[in-house]
């Protein structure tokens, strides 16, 4: 029993086949995968993908990309959704359980870098407000990876984290997840010390990417989730296709040969983490 935790199946490159690939998913053992939002309209359109399907979740906020985009009214608008996605006497589950994909992005750079901070910690808090979990992108800068990404994303979740934990907020024991992660061994330990867990996708099957396979096998299993990020980072031997759910088992293979365990171990692992992370119950 496999879990997605970031996949954008809400895309136009499912538009043809979206049902299929969710067959091709349950066939392979997926039994939930989370779709997270870039923007507000996006944010709409994924609630309504994950009432479509009891495998689906939903969560939502606006990707740094578009943080351009985010005026004052946004924040009451993403609440708004979350109100409306509440328990309700036809359903005793929310479909949005988490905030996201929100972070830093300096690689585009399509919004200045102070506006995409502004906008990162408008939604951590509309986060703890919600007692919602984040999930967290971040890209350093396309010419100059120096690691300023990094480092101010980790000061603002310092600060956010500091906050939950003076206001006893039950977020403070599982914040978030740093989604499709290619920082440092170094920042995912601190990220871990802060209670945040580690995403590794299709990448991590790459024969040239040795540093983040070094990384993920320094990981403590019980701190990562598996995520496909599809329909991009399709894992090997699809490299350059399109992605979906259902490889999602072929990067908890790889953890598996990392980890010197078999994948059942791996599948039950991470969907635990997953179902401790985004509170969602046993059964999809």
């Amino acid at each position: 029993m496999l879990t997605d935790t970031h996949c954008h199946l809400d895309l136009e490159k499912f538009d043809s086949d979206r049902e299929a690939v969710l067959e091709r998913a349950v066939r392979a053992g997926i039994v939930r995968i989370l779709i997270p939002s870039l923007n507000l309209f996006s944010s709409q359109e994924v609630i309504k993908l994950a009432k479509s399907h009891p495998l689906l979740y939903a969560a939502v906020g606006v990707h740094p990309t578009e943080a351009g985009t985010w005026v004052k009214e946004t924040s009451a608008e993403l609440r708004n959704l979350l109100e409306s996605s509440e328990p309700s006497e036809t359903s005793d589950t929310s479909k949005i359980v988490a905030i996201g994909e929100i972070g830093l992005d300096y690689y585009w750079d399509s919004a200045p870098h102070e506006t995409q901070k502004n906008v990162l910690r408008a939604q951590l808090d509309l986060a703890a407000e919600a007692g919602l979990p984040a999930i967290l992108h971040m890209r350093e800068t396309k010419d100059a990876p120096h690691g300023d990404c990094a480092d101010n994303l980790l000061h603002i979740l310092e600060e956010w984290c500091s906050e939950l934990r003076s206001g006893k907020s039950p977020l403070a024991d599982r914040p978030g997840v740093l989604h499709s992660f290619s920082g440092s061994l170094e920042m995912a330990r601190a990220a871990m010390l802060l209670g945040f867990y580690i995403g590794v996708t299709g990448p991590i099957t790459f024969g040239n990417a040795l540093r983040r396979q070094e990384i993920a096998a320094e990981l403590p299993l019980d701190y990562i989730l598996i995520e496909t990020d599809a329909p991009f980072q399709a894992p090997h031997p699809y490299r350059g296709k399109r992605n979906e759910p259902a490889y999602v088992r072929l990067i908890a293979d790889k953890i598996a040969l990392l980890h010197s365990c078999s994948l059942e171990r791996i599948a039950e692992v991470t969907s635990e983490n997953a179902r401790r992370l985004f509170a969602w119950k046993e059964t999809a």
